[in-house]
């Protein structure tokens, strides 16, 4: 038999056993994680379920439903959609400069009446899909090639530039460094990367005349936050006044003076894991962290058990992008880089981003559930 017969014979599960091989470990850690966020969002009202946590609820009970079906789905069937659905995204991002709702000075949503549509968060997903699939149609050998690497590249850039028009630097940040990291994950040579970082360095003087003024001022007060305490560091010190008071076991649950005051800023949202640290302490902040770090090891884990390399590519992505997502929201509010718009995974209050976090996850386990099903090079024997 053929290689690319054999390719095409991977084994075929039916639905009972689709089921079973979910990764139900896993599941039971977004759950816990998600859990965190609901009893947050409830302490942030003051122990009202209204306005947050009944809301992020829901929007779990259905980002779960759309996590399992995604995972019981074939792991060829996201191939083949790959471009597709990152297509979809990137005129999503066309469509918020064209009619995208405004919110906080961001031009960022599409209103689509019963919820409102962040495409940067679809996008998030869209191109690891995306890149995944091109990386695992080239070799190794090929990847050496600098002009096979100016498509991928157009596929970060791209995304990343219509969501630093909006203006959203924290997102486009966001794009920029996952798709760093899947080249990377990719075997892109180091000094190809130098190269790219040393060009980028010297437009700095021309990128920032860009920057928008309230940017700037991140950067400026990131550098010295008392020297605008009562406006543009308030954010950040206020945030590090809440941590700092939680002390090592916090003040405890419905507790915390600094966010039920309204001290802290954006507690449902952005500022949440200070909320936390505040009422658990050091010691519910590492807990946190550490629930975290257990997703990241069974998101590898899957990875590399994976046969196929769009999985292993797919699998490292995802985890990769929730990694940063977690490392620059909490850094953020430690004082460690400027302050941006990056939420807490399934802990932060938002209906797009549990949404897309969650589909994120279901491509995770959809690589556990098919973790055998091998792919050819150029998708052949995936009907």
């Amino acid at each position: 038999m053929s290689a690319s017969m054999d390719l095409g014979r991977a084994p075929r599960l039916s639905l009972a056993e689709k089921i079973w091989s979910i990764n139900w470990g896993l599941v039971l850690l977004v759950t816990a994680l998600a859990s965190v966020g609901f009893a947050t969002l409830y302490s942030a009202s003051n122990g009202q379920w209204d306005p947050w946590a009944s809301k992020q609820i829901l929007r779990y009970v259905v980002a779960a439903a759309v996590m399992l079906v995604v995972a019981l789905v074939d792991l060829r069937t996201w191939f083949r959609a790959a471009y597709v659905i990152y297509a979809l995204a990137l005129l999503l991002l066309v469509a918020v400069e064209v009619r995208g709702a405004i919110g906080m000075g961001a031009q960022r949503w599409i209103d689509l009446g019963v919820i409102q549509l962040q495409p940067s968060e679809i996008m998030k997903v869209a191109m690891v899909l995306a890149l995944a699939r091109y990386f695992h149609g080239i070799t190794i050998e090929e990847i050496g090639r600098p002009i096979l690497l100016i498509v991928p590249a157009l596929m970060v850039m791209l995304p990343a530039g219509l969501v630093l028009k909006q203006p959203d630097l924290g997102t486009a940040m966001m794009l920029t460094l996952g798709g760093g990291a899947i080249f990377f994950l990719a075997g892109v040579r180091i000094w190809k990367f130098l190269l790219v970082i040393s060009g980028g360095l010297a437009v700095i003087p021309v990128a920032w005349r860009f920057l928008r003024d309230y940017q700037k001022q991140r950067i400026y007060t990131f550098l010295d936050p008392e020297s605008d305490p009562l406006g543009a560091g308030y954010h950040s010190l206020q945030s590090k006044i809440a941590i700092g008071s939680g002390g090592s076991f916090g003040k405890g649950f419905l507790e915390g003076t600094q966010s039920h005051l309204n001290f802290l800023p954006e507690k449902q949202t952005d500022f949440i894991f200070t909320m936390i640290a505040e009422e658990w302490g050091l010691v519910g902040g590492l807990a946190l962290i550490a629930l975290y770090t257990l997703v990241f090891i069974y998101g590898y884990a899957i990875a590399f058990r994976s046969r196929s390399h769009f999985g292993r590519m797919l699998a490292l992505g995802i985890i990769v992008n929730l990694f940063l997502y977690v490392f620059i929201n909490t850094a953020m509010v430690m004082g460690l880089i400027p302050v941006v718009g990056v939420p807490l995974p399934l802990i932060s209050y938002g209906g797009t981003a549990m949404l897309t976090v969650m589909f994120a996850f279901g491509l995770l386990m959809s690589v556990y559930v098919h973790r055998d099903v091998r792919i050819g090079r150029h998708g052949e024997g995936d009907s």
